[in-house]
């Protein structure tokens, strides 16, 4: 049974008199075109396809055109997240310094092979790409998003979204506020942009907007009581983080800021999340955690109940290994950290007998090709 059929089975459930007249409509259209393999049933051809790894499927579009008509059919993305073939991956946006080359590439981290994306069109295709540009995700929709950022010193409003399914870049609705050095994160399925520069002036942006993808429309939600500078952020749950964060020598007690999007209202952070949140964060099975930027990198979680942060026990961080800028994200349990050179910790949780929690850690080292690249951002997406 090909992914047609199936998909046409799966939505029978709901209208079971246009199940029969579906298929025969596919059966007719099928036996039309060319066969997608000649000799085999066009069922089997199928299910081959449906049960390639990203980003192989986007590949076969270009085997001839039957190929690429059966890649393209909605239903075969139905069929596909309807069997939960898709699997996370490491999405990296790295920066060479030296070259002023950009470029986003993927990690299978089950198998450790990194797949190179095509370039990002428009201002971010050159060399330098406009620096202070925000990146965010939608996973499960195995959608990446980039924001914004500065050209010729001024903010930027562009919105570019990449599609795991078609393994392409495209133009979207442009931000009603033109923004750089700013943050995003993904909250209810749209992406909310916080903070940052707004025009020449330098102007510190309190406004904040949400993007919707299924109506490729941006919407202004509260607006934050302050505007804040450095930011790290994280979204748990129905909310979204927002902190200034600490710089060593920790000079200043940072400001941070709490948006519930059941409300749509910001308030304070509690006293001991804000002072405790001294790293770049990371969510693991809903545990809160942050990579220090003091010392040799501890680790702490966050007790919601205690209000207060824990140190991890287990292995210490690879320090060694893993050189600044720090990009990190979260995969099936585990902390990934893309490090100067794209080196790659991972991180595997556990919990002692009275419940603390441990890291045993894991280095991958990354190819030779990315000497001399560090991460800015690293997002999760299902393909």
């Amino acid at each position: 049974m090909g992914f047609s059929t199936m998909a046409a089975l799966t939505s029978s459930a709901s209208n079971p008199e246009t199940e029969n007249s579906d298929i025969e409509r596919r059966r007719r259209s099928s036996n039309k075109s060319e066969p997608l393999i000649p000799g085999l049933p066009d069922e089997v051809t199928e299910l081959c396809l449906l049960y390639l790894p990203y980003p192989y499927q986007t590949l076969v579009r270009s085997v001839s055109a039957s190929w690429n008509r059966a890649i393209s059919d909605p239903a075969f993305l139905h069929c596909k997240k309807s069997l939960s073939l898709p699997l996370p991956y490491l999405f990296v946006f790295a920066f060479n310094k030296s070259t002023a080359r950009i470029q986003w590439q993927a990690l299978d981290p089950r198998s450790g092979r990194w797949f190179v994306l095509p370039p990002m069109p428009g201002h971010y295709s050159k060399a330098g790409s406009p620096p202070g540009l925000a990146c965010a995700s939608l996973p499960r929709q195995g959608m990446l998003v980039v924001l914004g950022g500065s050209n010729a010193e001024c903010s930027m409003r562009s919105t570019l979204v990449y599609r795991t399914s078609t393994n392409q870049w495209s133009n979207a609705a442009l931000m009603p506020t033109a923004r750089s050095y700013f943050d995003a994160g993904c909250v209810d399925n749209k992406i909310v942009a916080v903070g940052g520069t707004g025009t020449c002036e330098n102007d510190s942006i309190r406004t904040v907007e949400c993007y919707d993808p299924e109506m490729d429309k941006w919407t202004t939600i509260a607006t934050m009581p302050v505007g804040l500078t450095k930011y790290d952020s994280h979204v748990v749950g129905d909310k979204m983080y927002v902190t200034e964060g600490w710089t060593w020598p920790f000079m200043f007690s940072p400001r941070s800021l709490v948006y519930d999007s059941k409300t749509d209202v910001w308030r304070e952070m509690s006293l001991g999340m804000r002072e405790g949140w001294t790293g770049i964060s990371v969510l693991v099975d809903n545990k809160l955690l942050v990579i220090s930027e003091y010392g040799d990198c501890p680790i702490k979680v966050y007790d919601h109940d205690e209000d207060t942060w824990r140190y991890v026990g287990g292995d210490k961080f690879p320090c060694d290994a893993l050189r600044r800028p720090f990009a990190v994200s979260a995969v099936e349990g585990s902390i990934y950290v893309v490090a100067c050179g794209l080196n790659v910790g991972i991180g595997r949780l556990s919990e002692g007998e009275k419940g603390e929690v441990q890291v045993e850690w894991q280095v991958m080292p990354a190819p030779s090709a990315f000497r001399g690249f560090s991460p800015s951002s690293c997002q999760v997406l299902y393909a």
